[in-house]
Parts: C-alpha cells; sequence; structure tokens
C-alpha cells in the first residue's frame, strides 16, 4: 500500500505530472487486493493531500489481479494492458516477492519461481510496454548484496554476467546444487531468499544494460526498500512502510540522473 499511496502523493510534483495518473495495484488475492484500494481511497493522509480523483486529485487506484509466480498470469496482465493502453504506460514497480521458512528443494524452487523467475518474466512483458522516459522499479533487497556469503568464484560469475541468460543459468546451478545438498561445497549459501534477491539484481542489471545498448530509453533499476515493518519481516523491521517506500518511489517519479542498471539503497547508487 504504502509505495501506491506514496506514487499518488509524489506525483503531482514530479516531473511525470502531465494531468491524470491512473496506478493498477495488483495482487495474486483478489479479496486482499480489492479490501487494499479500498483503504487507500480512505487513506487520512491521500484524503488530506486531496491526491485521488474522488476528492479533486489527480490519482485513481484500481485493483488488478496479478500472480508473478505464474507465468500466463503475467502475460494475461500484459495483454490486458497493452489493450488498455495502446499508447503505453510510464512506469511499473514490482514489488512482489516471498519469504520462506526452512531451507530444502521444495522452499528454493518456489522462492526462485516467484522471486527470480516471475521477475524476469514480469520485467521482459512490461518493459515494451513501457514508453520512452519511463521506469521500471525491481524491489530486492540489501540481502542480495555479493558478499562473503558466496564464494569468490560465485562472486565473479554473478559479477562478471552479461546477460540475463547468464544470471538464470547460475540460479539453475544453485538449484542443482542444493538438490544434491552441495549448495555449500559448491559455493553457495543456504539461503532461498538472498539468493533469489541476488539473481533479481544481476538480472535486472543486464536487463537495464542490453535494453540501454539498444537505444532504449527506460530508465530500469533495482533497490532495497530497507528492513521495513511488514508481514514478511514478521513486524521486525526498523523503518515504517512509508519510509521503505521513499527509495522506489524515487526510482519511479524522481530525477536519478538517467542512470539505469543499478542497485539503490536510501535513494543512492549501492555498490552490489
Amino acid at each position: 500500500l504504502a509505495i501506491v499511496r506514496n506514487l499518488a502523493l509524489q506525483y503531482p510534483s514530479s516531473a511525470f505530472n502531465n494531468g491524470p495518473l491512473l496506478i493498477y495495484l495488483t495482487a495474486r488475492d483478489q479479496r486482499r487486493g480489492e479490501a487494499a484500494v479500498k483503504a487507500l481511497q480512505n487513506d487520512e493522509q491521500l484524503k488530506k493531500a486531496k491526491a485521488l480523483a474522488s476528492d479533486g486529485g489527480l490519482a485513481s487506484i484500481k485493483y488488478h489481479s496479478l500472480d508473478i509466480s505464474k507465468p500466463k498470469s503475467i502475460t494475461d496482465f500484459a495483454t490486458f494492458l497493452k489493450q488498455e493502453h495502446p499508447e503505453g504506460i510510464d512506469i511499473v514497480v514490482n514489488n512482489a516477492g516471498i519469504a520462506m521458512d526452512g531451507f530444502n528443494n521444495d522452499v528454493v524452487q518456489q522462492t526462485l519461481q516467484c522471486n527470480y523467475y516471475g521477475t524476469l518474466t514480469a520485467t521482459r512483458s512490461f518493459l515494451p510496454l513501457v514508453r520512452p522516459g519511463g521506469r521500471l522499479v525491481n524491489v530486492a533487497s540489501i540481502v542480495g548484496h555479493l558478499n562473503s556469503k558466496y564464494s569468490s568464484s560465485i562472486r565473479s560469475a554473478l559479477a562478471s554476467s552479461k546477460t540475463a541468460d547468464d544470471i538464470t543459468k547460475l540460479m539453475e546451478n544453485f538449484t542443482a546444487a542444493v538438490k544434491e545438498g552441495k549448495e555449500k561445497e559448491q559455493g553457495w549459501p543456504s539461503a532461498a531468499y538472498a539468493v533469489s534477491k541476488t539473481g533479481a539484481i544481476g538480472m535486472t542489471r543486464a536487463i537495464a544494460l542490453e535494453h540501454g545498448q539498444e537505444g532504449g530509453q527506460v530508465l530500469v533499476n533495482s533497490c532495497c526498500p530497507g528492513y521495513v515493518i511488514t508481514d514478511m519481516t514478521k513486524g521486525r523491521g526498523s523503518l515504517t512502510p512509508n519510509q521503505g517506500a521513499q527509495t522506489p518511489v524515487f526510482l519511479a517519479l524522481g530525477d536519478i540522473g538517467g542512470k539505469y542498471g543499478e542497485f539503490w539503497e536510501g535513494q543512492e547508487v549501492s555498490q552490489w
């Protein structure tokens, strides 16, 4: 909710403001998605700022089904957007993800299916719909940093990757190593969520650089929102959802100096 709220709040003062703003809030659960839209329509901050069209503002919010762990759901939403907005869209913020307890082959497969493969499919499906000058933001995590939890050879392979296919191959290697019970031996951590976010950062970088080299004009980036108090963190975060929304919304609406293919924290470029 916080990202949608802040898009509505910050859009009027952004360079993107050229009239009404339509935001699609997506969720895999229709009941929860529609409840979220209703909550935002009655949101105190949005009411006070008169940000919504119902209060004389610029933003309208609609629910649409999307489950990025299912390729058909992504394709269906992309088809809908293309039909409804043949002129293109301006901004995509992908904040979908799961964090599961435990570590085994099933946890790895489910986590990567959503956090990596789903994000990859969504990025490839939505990027062609974004107009020149638009933005695509994938929300990742600081736990995706290339640090000592990886062996030097794995870090090197990830850092030197040139394409999304390179990253995908490494994610396949991780999955195979887990299946054999040899992930630590082969230089991987026993951490499905961390590896999935490392993959998402690397894949986003690769697609952004490829897009730029082909003359594309959409700024594609990934970011860490910070350690936010959410259901995913079981309420153990240190930032409010509104605080956590600032970096993704900055990448969506702010002046980022034309940068793309970067990983951001605290509204600044961070070393992957």
